[in-house]
């Protein structure tokens, strides 16, 4: 059936679209399960040697979210970890980040919150000759890796289809494009969030002081007296370097 672009509940276990390979598939399974664990869901892990080695895990919560004290309980719960399984030979930044705006599309959830917007999509296999497509999406069809996106192209020659529909099981990258349309778009859901937590703190103060409270988690991060504030374009970066079997000094 044919989606909108209106809010998307989905699951915390819905499966992505794209995997990672040798190394960082590797770590991506470290790291999956523990952000589950607080609530998150892996986007992407990538490993770059951009001014020395650069580990990136990228999270955010169900509901495309993840402002910077996600990123800190992340950083803090992977730490420990990634210093156990010790996956990467030599010293590292490891950075924990929200998607971002113009942000990588892994899951069928994510098209589908894209709708109306622009995006670049690649698939594995050709269609028609071509792997690469840019347009607006349109609809999103199906469920799963059966999944199958409506591109409104605007890279289009004159004698290709303007509208194709592209199957969600050849993806091998997906990533929106940063528009005007887009960034208004985030602006005004960052808006709603703050009102929608403004509101929820007004109801808390009218309820009795005592309330029953849960024990921490494995997690579990100590309350913070500041509100934490939504973050848009990359989330906060926490670094550590590493030395082959040693313990992490912090930067």
């Amino acid at each position: 059936m044919t989606q909108n672009a209106a809010p998307i509940a989905a699951p915390l276990d819905e499966p992505r679209l794209v995997a990672e390979t040798g190394l960082t598939a590797r770590i991506a399974a470290l790291a999956s399960p523990v952000l589950e664990q607080l609530g998150y869901r892996l986007v992407r892990v990538r490993l770059s040697a951009q001014n020395g080695q650069t580990l990136q895990i990228m999270a955010e919560r169900p509901d495309g979210t993840m402002n910077v004290a996600d990123c800190e309980a992340a950083s803090q719960a992977l730490s420990p970890e990634l210093d156990v399984a010790d996956p990467i030979s030599g010293e590292y930044r490891l950075e924990i980040s929200s998607p971002g705006i113009d942000r990588p599309l892994v899951r069928v959830s994510d098209f589908l919150r894209a709708i109306g917007h622009e995006a670049r999509i690649e698939l594995v296999h050709g269609l028609d000759g071509r792997k690469r497509f840019r347009g607006e999406i349109k609809a999103v069809e199906g469920e799963g890796r059966d999944a199958v996106v409506t591109l409104e192209r605007n890279d289009a020659r004159d004698d290709e289809e303007k509208s194709v529909r592209l199957p969600l099981r050849d993806l091998d990258e997906g990533k929106l494009m940063l528009t005007e349309a887009l960034i208004r778009a985030s602006l005004r859901a960052a808006k709603e969030a703050q009102e929608t937590e403004a509101g929820g703190e007004e109801e808390q103060d009218s309820e009795p002081a005592e309330r029953p409270r849960r024990g921490p988690g494995r997690f579990a991060v100590k309350p913070k007296a500041e509100k934490p504030k939504p973050v848009v374009p990359a989330g906060v970066q926490t670094h550590f370097k590493k030395g082959g079997g040693g313990s992490p000094s912090r930067g």
